[in-house]
């Protein structure tokens, strides 16, 4: 099935986008990454083919996504940036739609809300510190939410606690009303990722994840 599904990927130069990508090719999946900056990819794989161009711009977005199957992205704020997640969710989901492509998968940080959460104490305040001390990125977010689940499309957006960048792995906790970790590690981020491509547990749904 891997040798017939070709995924294209957004965020993929990131830090956690690169544990996505590694782990994406060593289970023998073909890639279209776009990137803004290809001459600082480091990762080498015939697997791997590469689209220069930005997830703000539509036409790049259509030029990545043609050909595949399905979306991931783990594209992350932009300094000074304050509409990239949005913007490019709205231009994935116009090509998407455009291709006949069905399955989105997005990771975001804890702070969106969604009418079904039942955010405890702790979560409820690292949420209100995003708010507070970054409002635009915030509310940018909360507006790739709102976008989604608007669509009919198969996405899942995956929140996200602390990151730390390491290939340890550990046991995953998942929860669609609250997180239920203080960290994850990027490679149980990249793991979950890809499980949910052929897993329509999460469809329209934006699970929590972090480490026990």
């Amino acid at each position: 099935m891997k040798n017939n599904i070709k995924i294209a990927i957004l965020g993929g130069g990131g830090r956690t986008g690169k544990f996505l990508v590694t782990q994406l090719i060593n289970q023998g999946y073909s890639l279209k990454l776009l990137l803004r900056n290809p001459e600082n990819f480091t990762i080498e794989s015939p697997l791997i083919e590469v689209i220069k161009g930005d997830a703000v711009d539509c036409e790049s977005i259509r030029l990545l996504i043609q050909g595949c199957q399905a979306v991931i992205s783990t594209i992350g704020q932009r300094k000074d940036e304050y509409l990239v997640s949005s913007q490019a969710t709205i231009n994935v989901l116009k090509s998407m739609a455009e291709f006949r492509i069905k399955r989105y998968i997005l990771v975001a940080g804890l702070n969106v809300d969604t009418p079904f959460d039942k955010k405890s104490q702790k979560t409820s305040i690292a949420t209100e510190w995003m708010r507070t001390n970054f409002p635009r990125p915030h509310a940018d977010i909360q507006k790739t939410y709102s976008i989604l689940s608007k669509s009919d499309l198969n996405w899942t957006l995956v929140r996200v606690p602390l990151i730390e960048f390491s290939d340890v792995k550990g046991q995953i906790i998942v929860d669609l009303e609250d997180c239920k970790g203080d960290k994850i590690s990027a490679a149980d981020i990249a793991s979950f990722l890809i499980e949910q491509l052929f897993d329509d547990k999460y469809f329209k749904k934006s699970p929590f994840i972090a480490n026990h």
